[in-house]
């Protein structure tokens, strides 16, 4: 009899429990993804259940969402706009991070401009932010380039990992590399910057939180508290920058990096909750101009970004709401008009 009421007991007290809608959410080992990996540990004060997926590279990620097994996910603004170019249903709803890349050339090759790449190998993985940011610069500096010999420049494409690797080995005499890993090479001597490849019309390029439209469409409520966890997690990442460095280097990257390695990845790439319409179509325009992610029919920013449950969740959450005008020190309030 005890155990019947123990188990009744329990049985209540499990259905009390609040019920957590599922967003499964896919992510990628960078620093600057931080706050997004951190999501999932905030979830629950949202009612929800994260479960977070790593992969490769960001277009990796669109064939999981196309089979219905991703909900959400963060990557580079380019791999985002190649996806919707191929069908596949998403939106991007936010920005997490600026920057995160730069260019580094092998210690001791004596390249000290982007004209001297003239007859080099670079490295960069295909389908990222990078590959967008050097190809950009290569043209402004008036090189041509290939994946095979023939050109300027001979473009090698790398995963992420082995990019290092390659510089380190002189396999190739260039990389353009995400964070952590840029300041990884440049710390431990075999790579020098040579820039940060921000000063063409893309600027800083700007990392993308998309969610599917199922999500947006069907599941609203569902959708607008993962933006409020999402902005959550990211003011914390803000405001406590140990905090931040503390769950990066531990959780994510179990102590593979070094404080040095972080700070100066962050210092590079940091959070952000913010995208702009205007952002995406230049990323887009630029992405078709040089045929990155070979798109038959480039994406309008406006039919795929969509900033609202974004500025809901920043609302809510007072994330840089205009404040109350402070009467001057002295002077009284205007009195409202009567009638």
């Amino acid at each position: 009899m005890r155990t019947k009421t123990i188990l009744a007991l329990l049985c209540l007290s499990l259905s009390a429990l609040p019920a957590q809608d599922l967003v499964r959410l896919g992510n990628l080992k960078f620093a600057h993804y931080g706050a997004v990996s951190y999501m999932k540990e905030l979830a629950p004060k949202y009612k929800l259940k994260i479960e977070e997926r790593m992969f490769a590279k960001g277009i990796d990620i669109s064939p999981a969402i196309v089979a219905g097994e991703i909900d959400a996910s963060a990557s580079a603004l380019d791999a985002a706009a190649a996806g919707r170019a191929a069908g596949v249903p998403i939106y991007v709803v936010a920005g997490f991070a600026k920057g995160g890349a730069r260019i580094v050339v092998s210690a001791g090759s004596g390249i000290s401009s982007l004209r001297d790449l003239k007859g080099k190998k670079v490295g960069v993985a295909r389908g990222g932010a990078q590959e967008l940011l050097l190809l950009a610069e290569l043209a402004q500096a008036g090189l041509t380039w290939s994946d095979k010999p023939g050109k300027d420049v001979l473009v090698m494409y790398l995963p992420f990992a082995d990019l290092n690797q390659a510089l380190m080995a002189k396999n190739i005499d260039a990389m353009c590399q995400s964070e952590p890993y840029s300041s990884q090479a440049i710390n431990r001597k075999f790579g020098v910057e040579l820039m940060k490849p921000y000063d063409t019309p893309l600027g800083e390029p700007i990392r993308a939180l998309v969610i599917t439209e199922k999500l947006y469409k069907e599941r609203r409520d569902v959708a607008q508290r993962f933006l409020l966890c999402f902005v959550e997690a990211t003011k914390k990442f803000i405001d406590e920058p140990a905090f931040a460095e503390k769950y990066v280097r531990e959780a994510m990257f179990k102590n593979q990096i070094t404080s040095d390695d972080y700070q100066d990845a962050i210092g590079n790439s940091p959070f952000s909750y913010d995208m702009s319409l205007e952002h995406a179509q230049i990323t887009v325009d630029l992405m078709a101009k040089y045929g990155v992610g070979k798109m038959a029919n480039p994406p309008k920013a406006a039919d795929w970004v969509k900033l609202d449950l974004l500025a809901e969740a920043k609302k809510q959450l007072n994330i840089d709401q205009p404040k109350p005008a402070v009467p001057e020190k002295g002077k009284k309030a205007p009195k409202g008009k009567k009638g």
